[in-house]
């Protein structure tokens, strides 16, 4: 069993996901990476070992409790037993439909929904029983929450309820000593954000009081923050990662 600390990231078979594996393989982690997309999970995998880090792939779909359970029993077997740092990344995103609140097709809602809000539930219930004390939960949310981001209701919904489920595991998570965060990324240079348009590395930049685009390892640098013993009197907490396009 390795005494390195392990961190079990989903949606990790690309864009933030594995941005996320990287950076933490890099400061000493082991890497449970997990995604729907296996094979894309198993080349984050390979870029790890690749970088001389240790991870392991896992397939899951965080709406389904069985996929969720067996896949933190996996994470946690190959942790020796203990998961450190949870980081519910998984999302739908480039693929949502834009559209007014009122147009949005109730299947589509239902989706992202399920994806964006019910996994981060299912995925820490899953990994409760192997968080100790001193672990952590990181949550992906998005800065879209506060600027109210039109034509995006459902993704801006799905985000909020993020927002609100990670105050409520904070308070019941807090009685064994885990900690339980948000990061709420503006947009970001990910393959996704530069997918949904031309001007995408410069998109709103000049709305920011830093005057450039947010790159992969501003969120990871979040994320490394809350994970590590500088934040441990922190929780409850959402972090906005945008070169202050938002004031909160």
């Amino acid at each position: 069993m390795s005494s390195s600390p392990t961190v079990l990231i989903t949606g990790a078979a690309g864009g933030l996901g594995r941005a996320f594996a990287l950076g933490f393989a890099e400061r000493g982690y082991q890497v449970a990476a997990a995604d729907i997309d296996l094979a894309g999970t198993e080349q984050t995998v390979q870029l790890v070992h690749e970088a001389g880090g240790q991870a392991q792939a896992f397939g899951v779909n965080v709406t389904d409790p069985q996929s969720t359970d067996k896949m933190a029993a996996g994470a946690a077997e190959f942790a020796g037993g203990r998961i450190d740092v949870l980081i519910n990344n998984a999302a739908i995103y480039a693929t949502v439909t834009r559209s007014l609140f009122e147009d949005i097709d109730p299947g589509e809602w239902d989706k992202v929904m399920g994806v964006n809000l019910k996994g981060p539930w299912m995925v820490t219930r899953a990994a409760s029983p192997f968080l100790a004390s001193g672990s952590r939960v990181i949550n992906l949310a998005s800065a879209t929450v506060y600027s109210g981001s039109e034509q995006w209701a459902h993704y801006v919904a799905s985000k909020g309820g993020v927002i609100a489920l990670s105050r409520v595991m904070a308070k019941e998570l807090g009685r064994r000593e885990i900690t339980v965060n948000t990061i709420a990324p503006g947009f970001t240079l990910t393959e996704a954000s530069l997918g949904l348009m031309e001007d995408a590395a410069s998109y709103g930049v000049d709305r920011g009081a830093l005057k450039r685009a947010s790159q992969p390892a501003d969120i990871v640098g979040a994320a490394l923050f809350l994970a590590g013993q500088d934040s441990s009197f922190i929780t409850g907490q959402t972090l906005v990662v945008d070169g202050g396009r938002q004031f909160i």
